[in-house]
């Protein structure tokens, strides 16, 4: 049975100044067309088309999930009656008299912008979208797991061992044992698809778990998180201005950089046993 996550493409490799005809594994990137169904007075569902992403084909209903709690449009699985997918079109049905705010996709809008006033509009539009999912205990983890993090994390990476050329975000538990993990081409849609696992699980916030990035800690990525109620997050890469002005915010313990036996700290110390 062929992955749908992967595309094997004939190539030429060279080495030591030798060509070879041989194959390679990439990976696949397809667009994802999310729309919400909402069961208005009459029995006729009226669509709303909400987003388009380059995904990798795989857990598309959690990518969608976790898409629209992050942006504060759905809050629990009980608002969803059905979900209905076709190809590279998913469509999310509501039960009847529940609505959504359209507007709440402003935010969306403002995290695929680099500029500064646009990062300060998104955050000030976070602090209206945020459901509450604050942390119910502190969460404490030794600095000696943390360093343990980045390599179980790409141990478990099946598809970046196939292709080299994709993003993760995994779960991990105070102890360092592996939760959850999910990839994606996209850094933001491997988020959504973990966020989204737990929202059909139905065991949201993640207050009692460490969030791990394949890469850098963006902005968006910290929103997702703080969506999520996650307290701890690591990032193999450095994190933005801005991830640290929302770590800063909403309290949350920032990590990069873990190189060998050293990381750094950006935000959040307290929550880390040295």
């Amino acid at each position: 049975m062929e992955n749908p996550s992967l595309h094997k493409a004939q190539i030429n490799r060279y080495d030591l100044e030798k060509v070879k005809e041989t194959s390679d594994f990439l990976v696949v990137e397809e667009p994802l067309e999310i729309t919400i169904s909402a069961l208005e007075s009459k029995p006729i569902l009226h669509k709303k088309p909400i987003s388009i992403t380059m995904r990798t084909p795989a857990h598309d209903r959690e990518l969608a999930l976790g898409f629209l709690f992050g942006e504060g449009m759905i809050t629990n699985k009980s608002q969803i009656k059905n979900i209905r997918q076709e190809e590279n079109k998913i469509d999310i049905v509501l039960q009847k008299g529940v609505t959504i705010d359209i507007k709440k996709l402003d935010r969306h809008f403002y995290t695929t912008s680099s500029c500064g006033v646009c990062g300060k509009a998104s955050i000030k539009s976070l602090e209206l979208t945020k459901p509450v999912t604050d942390p119910k205990n502190e969460l404490n983890i030794k600095a000696s797991i943390i360093l343990n993090l980045p390599d179980l994390l790409r141990k478990n990476q099946t598809l970046f061992i196939q292709t080299g050329g994709i993003h993760a975000a995994g779960l991990f538990s105070k102890d360092g044992h592996l939760l959850c993990l999910r990839e994606d081409v996209g850094r933001h849609n491997a988020m959504d698809k973990l966020v989204g696992y737990y929202f059909l699980e139905t065991t949201l916030p993640l207050d009692y778990s460490i969030l791990v990035l394949s890469g850098r800690a963006s902005f968006e990525l910290l929103q997702k998180a703080i969506m999520a109620g996650i307290q701890i997050v690591v990032s193999i890469g450095a994190p933005s201005s801005l991830a640290l002005a929302l770590s800063q915010k909403y309290n949350i313990t920032l990590i990069g950089f873990i190189k060998g036996k050293r990381f750094n700290i950006y935000h959040g110390k307290q929550r880390i046993i040295l």
